[in-house]
Parts: structure tokens; C-alpha cells; sequence
């Protein structure tokens, strides 16, 4: 399509050589040089002020880069400000797929376009996916300009950005357990500060992506679960049906202003009850006429949606059984990383039992010493006694104080085995 002859882009279209646009007010511009280089940030915000660069893709597979403002979007497209701001690069949000009546809003991940009957306005960006998307869609439009598709064109730019973005989930999910893996295997081996610190990283990326995948399996699910919004995505059979329309609307006003089909002819007078009669009788032909066409459109279009929805259900369905997939993975993989988190668990507690058990046998040897230190310190004390005076008796306290500590060590280790808190 020729830019010059494109009403709705040719007042939008970039100049390379200074990145304004072809057509601009003097005004303004006189405005913008009275500003002076001084201000430069008025300068540029006073002329782009919402425009965005968009990847205009058309139904041959061309594309071009355009800059649009948001209310020619919304006037094009026929869409309200709250869905170009889920587009909007600078907010995060979940991934959407909106069905209205003249477009479809898609925003998966990266991809984030508004699809029409005719032609795919995506949101310019660097990233891969984007650039990907958009040499793919551009290949597969024009490999199938020859060939008979099933499919309309909004289907398969949809079709695309879904594939797509299982793709690229699906990756991310593979990615993650290659490099999980080993660390939980080197985790259950060893315990330690840093296989513990990668662990809680990975967990909390698996857990910012399972949310990423079930929002997408939830969006897709809901839409095949909801016949409205599935019949209100087929935008080249609602275009084809309003274009219908107003051709017969054209041709049915033709008819009634056509000279050769009027009430009576200016040669040859007519009655007045014969002209009312066949006033009447023509308006009667055309309600029939009208409601037949009425009633056969309804019958039809019934059943073309009917068909047409169990075509796009297929469809959702086959990436719906993917992205399940995907979720499954991370799912299996959450579960792999509680388990190894249960196994560490165990190890800590078999640990800290085997410390309680050494603890208890301290205490009670650190008691029986403190029973010999309680002698020792009795025999310590400034009196006078007898058994001062022979060496033997001094040594008969102590080997009886000994014995006595022993046989209570053995006692309480008799009694920690009876209490089974732990073996001997």
C-alpha cells in the first residue's frame, strides 16, 4: 500500500531525516523556534506528545513503521483507553486477549498488538520476540497469498502471537529446569549458605513464571469457555456482513427513488384509492423482503458461528493443551523442589537430634562433675578433722567419690535407654 494514498497514516508517517512528521502545524512549529534551544525537552514533548511507533503489518505481508497518537488508534480501531493501556510498554500487565468490534487486543508477554480485518498494528520494540514475530507473521502472510487458507487473517496473527508465546514460555520453563537441577541434586548432597541462597533464587523465578503460564492458560481457557467473546473475535465476517448490508441498504434506496418504479407516471393521472392501494401493497412487499433477508441472515450467521466457533475452539484448544503442558512442568518442578526442601528438613533434624543426644550426655556428665567438685570443695574448707592426719582416708574419699560419679553416669545412661531417647 502506498503511503501517499493512505488517509489514515499519511499525516503520521516519520521523517527519517528529522523524526517529525511530513505534515505539521506552522504554528507550532513558529512556537517550538520561539522556545529556543534552551528548552529543548518542550520542544520535543510539545510535538510527539502520545504518539508511539506501531508496526503496521498488512494482509499482503508488508510492513512498515508508523507513529500514531492514541486517539487515532482509538478512533481506527474503534477501542477505548483502558485497552490500549494494557499495550502500554510502561506498566506491567497480565496477559490479555480482548475481543471488540472492530479489533482484537492481544497482549502475551512481549507481543502486544491490536489485530483488525485487514491489517496488525504491533507495538515497536527491540525485543526479540517482537522483531521474530513480525518477520514470521510478514513470511507466513505472504507464503499464503497463493495458497487457500481456512483460516482468516485476524486468526492467524492470533494464531501466531499464541504460538509464539508458548514457544517462548516453554523455552523459559526448559531453561530453568537445566539449570535447577543440579543445584537441588548439589543441595541434597551438601547442605550450605550458598546452594540454599541459589535454591531461593530459582524458586522465586519458578514462581514469577508459573504465575506468567497460568495467567496465559486462564486467558485462553476463558475465552474457550465463553461462546460471546469466541463469536465476537471473527472481525472479516462481521466486516463482510456489515458490507453486505449496506449493499443491500444501497440497492433497496435505488429502488424506491428509481422513476420507473413509482406510484403512478406524470402522463396518466391516477386515482387516489389506487395509488394509496398500491403505496400499500409495495410497503408490504418490502417489509417481506426485508424480514425474509432478516430471518435467512440470522439462520445463516447462526450457523456460521456456530461452525466458526468450533473452528476457533480447535484452535484454542491445541495451544490450550501446550501452555497445560508448560504449567505441568513448573508444576512437577515445585513439587521436585519441595521434596528436596522435605529431604534437607529431615537431614536438619537428624542433625539436631544427634546434637540434642551429645548435649544430654554433657549434661549429665557436666552434673557427676559437679558432684566430685562439691566434695572437693567440702574437703577444701579451713577445719580441723582427723582424716587430715592420715593420707590413706584422702585417698579413700576420692576413689569412692569416682565410683559413686561412674555407677550415676551408668545409671542415667540405663535410663535414656529405657526411655528410648536414644540407643546405646
Amino acid at each position: 500500500m502506498d503511503e501517499s494514498r493512505d488517509p489514515f497514516l499519511q499525516s503520521n508517517v516519520v521523517d527519517p531525516a528529522n523524526g517529525y512528521s511530513s505534515r505539521s502545524d506552522p504554528d507550532k512549529r513558529g512556537l517550538q523556534n520561539f522556545i529556543g534551544p534552551g528548552f529543548p525537552g518542550l520542544k520535543k514533548r510539545g510535538h510527539t506528545l502520545g504518539n508511539r511507533s506501531w508496526i503496521k503489518i498488512e494482509q499482503s505481508g508488508n510492513s512498515k513503521v508508523v507513529e500514531l497518537d492514541k486517539a487515532t488508534v482509538m478512533r481506527h480501531c474503534s477501542l477505548p483507553a483502558r485497552d490500549l493501556r494494557l499495550l502500554d510498554p510502561l506498566f506491567i500487565y497480565p496477559s490479555t486477549i480482548l475481543g471488540r468490534e472492530k479489533a482484537i487486543v492481544v497482549s502475551l508477554e512481549q507481543i502486544r498488538c491490536i489485530i483488525t480485518a485487514d491489517e496488525v498494528f504491533l507495538m515497536n520494540s527491540l525485543d526479540g520476540s517482537v522483531v521474530q514475530y513480525k518477520s514470521e507473521l510478514c513470511k507466513r502472510l505472504q507464503k499464503e497469498k497463493y495458497n487457500s487458507d481456512d483460516l482468516p487473517f485476524e486468526f492467524r496473527a492470533l494464531e501466531l502471537a499464541l504460538e509464539f508465546t508458548c514457544l517462548t514460555l516453554d523455552t523459559q520453563v526448559k531453561e530453568l529446569e537445566m539449570e535447577i537441577h543440579p543445584v537441588l541434586d548439589e543441595l541434597a548432597k551438601s547442605i550450605s549458605t550458598l546452594n540454599l541462597e541459589r535454591v531461593r533464587r530459582f524458586k522465586g523465578h519458578l514462581l514469577a513464571l508459573t504465575q506468567r503460564v497460568q495467567k496465559v492458560c486462564d486467558e485462553i481457557e476463558h475465552l474457550m469457555n465463553d461462546d460471546g467473546d469466541m463469536a465476537e473475535m471473527y472481525l472479516t465476517e462481521k466486516k463482510q456482513r456489515n458490507l453486505c448490508n449496506d449493499l443491500y441498504d444501497q440497492v433497496q434506496g435505488n429502488i424506491l427513488i428509481s422513476p420507473g418504479v413509482g406510484l403512478g407516471s406524470k402522463s396518466a393521472p391516477v386515482s387516489p384509492v389506487g395509488s394509496a392501494s398500491g403505496s400499500h401493497k409495495l410497503q408490504r412487499a418490502f417489509s417481506n423482503i426485508s424480514a425474509h433477508r432478516h430471518g435467512s441472515m440470522l439462520s445463516s450467521s447462526a450457523t456460521a458461528e456456530t461452525e466458526n466457533i468450533d473452528q476457533l475452539e480447535m484452535l484454542l484448544e491445541a495451544y490450550f493443551v501446550g501452555i497445560d503442558n508448560t504449567l505441568n512442568k513448573l508444576l512437577s518442578l515445585k513439587e521436585y523442589i519441595d521434596d528436596t526442601e522435605d529431604l534437607i528438613n529431615i537431614k536438619l533434624g537428624n542433625i539436631q537430634n544427634q546434637l540434642i543426644k551429645f548435649e544430654l550426655l554433657l549434661t549429665a556428665a557436666t552434673f557427676l562433675a559437679t558432684v566430685f567438685a562439691v566434695v572437693t570443695a567440702v574437703f577444701g574448707m579451713n577445719f580441723e578433722d582427723n582424716v587430715f592426719n592420715e593420707p590413706n582416708r584422702f585417698q579413700w574419699v576420692v576413689s569412692v567419690s569416682v565410683t559413686l560419679c561412674g555407677v550415676l553416669y551408668i545409671c542415667f545412661l540405663l535410663y535414656f535407654k529405657h526411655k528410648k531417647i536414644f540407643p546405646l
